[in-house]
């Protein structure tokens, strides 16, 4: 039983992580009705394993708040219970839907039992904790400290393993079926909120989705999309409306191979550990050149027209990397000059930076973020 249990936990664990998005699974209703997630594409999901008998099940008002608010912008909260910790979540489907419905009012959808962890686990679970680990509980916080020791006292290296620990974990998923971030029970439901709306806001949600991307596929950018891509960049603000830079946009393969060929020369030992090397831009098939007054001023509007250009890039489904390294290299060797020369720079401008451009090979994990270095001065504050 034992063997045919953990056959059974491989063949669920190689299904589950083939999947490409959320959209690949399939639940069971309250009512034993076969459901595919496919059906919730397009919106901003908050998938949440619960117990009716637990300390954190009063969470069910807030989360009925959170449905409410935000169902008409595209909002949907999947409830699966579970009753793996602590037994508390028992009786039927149908006993706990009333309980949540009498005690709750709750709206949003809740599905058959599952189980999270083990053999038993649903496999859309399996590539949720695939996607995003457990990231720990903030023992700064009373909750999280208490829930750290009590799980910690039986397993001491339960924060090691991706598990879900408790009833009330739960994942937001973007629209597009990514799972964005994961959630302890302890965490605080404004935080959660707050990622939400960037979700739900089309602009927030295309901001939050940028990453700098090094892989692209072989293909070029079509001159059209770059086109739009430099008219949302020079639709930044500047200062007095100056507007102080100058765009060079590459859309030449043959010059960005003849001054890689010169790149190769001068890194050789370099190059030559790169298995993937195609060129010195990221391997990028196209290059979006920003240039500034030579005498200096001009950086920090520069700086908002590449933001601008980039974020259009992510909305048009291209990927982007802002590039100072390849800079560097072309102002300092004296065979990259033909590059700069051909970029038609006037005399009174040098080269900033450089945007690679392409579509992407890749889909980077967002990197952390330290909150902590934003503080918020509010009346009577000290």
């Amino acid at each position: 039983m034992k063997r045919f249990s953990l056959s059974l936990l491989a063949v669920i664990c190689v299904l589950a992580l083939s999947a490409q998005s959320v959209y690949d699974f399939k639940v069971k209703d309250d009512v034993g009705k076969d459901v595919s997630l496919s059906d919730y594409k397009g919106k901003v999901l908050l998938i949440v394993n619960t117990a009716t008998k637990c300390g954190f099940t009063p969470q069910y008002k807030e989360l009925e708040s959170l449905y409410e608010k935000y169902s008409k912008e595209g909002f949907e909260i999947l409830d699966f219970p579970c009753n793996q910790f602590g037994q508390q979540a028992p009786g039927s489907i149908k006993e706990i839907h009333q309980f949540c419905t009498a005690n709750f009012n709750i709206n949003f959808p809740q599905f058959d039992k599952i189980e999270v962890n083990g053999p038993g686990e649903h496999p859309l679970y399996t590539w949720l904790k695939s996607q995003k680990g457990f990231g720990g509980f903030d023992t700064n916080d009373q909750r999280g400290k208490f829930m750290d020791d009590m799980l910690r006292k039986s397993d001491a290296d339960f924060d090691k393993k991706p598990d879900i620990k408790w009833n009330f974990t739960k994942f937001l998923v973007s629209r597009d079926g990514r799972v964005i971030k994961r959630y302890e029970p302890t965490d605080k439901m404004s935080d959660i909120e707050a990622d939400m709306q960037l979700e739900l806001n089309p602009v927030l949600s295309n901001i939050m989705a940028r990453r700098s991307v090094r892989k692209y596929l072989d293909k070029t950018v079509e001159h059209e999309k770059l086109e739009v891509v430099v008219r949302a960049g020079i639709n930044a603000p500047s200062g007095m409306n100056r507007q102080p830079w100058i765009v060079r946009v590459v859309e030449d393969q043959q010059l960005i191979a003849d001054v890689t060929e010169v790149y190769k020369k001068a890194n050789a030992e370099q190059v030559k550990r790169d298995k993937d090397f195609k060129n010195m831009f990221r391997n990028a098939p196209n290059l979006i050149c920003v240039c500034t007054p030579a005498k200096g001023g001009g950086e920090l509007d520069a700086g908002l027209l590449g933001e601008n250009m980039m974020l259009a890039a992510q909305a048009m489904g291209l990927g982007t990397c802002c590039l100072g390294g390849p800079v560097r290299f072309l102002l300092s060797n004296e065979s990259a000059k033909f590059f700069i020369d051909r970029l038609d720079i006037p005399a009174d401008y040098k080269l900033n930076y450089i945007i690679a451009i392409g579509y992407p090979d890749e889909q980077p994990d967002a990197k952390p973020r330290d909150t902590t270095k934003v503080k918020f001065i509010k009346a009577g504050s000290n």
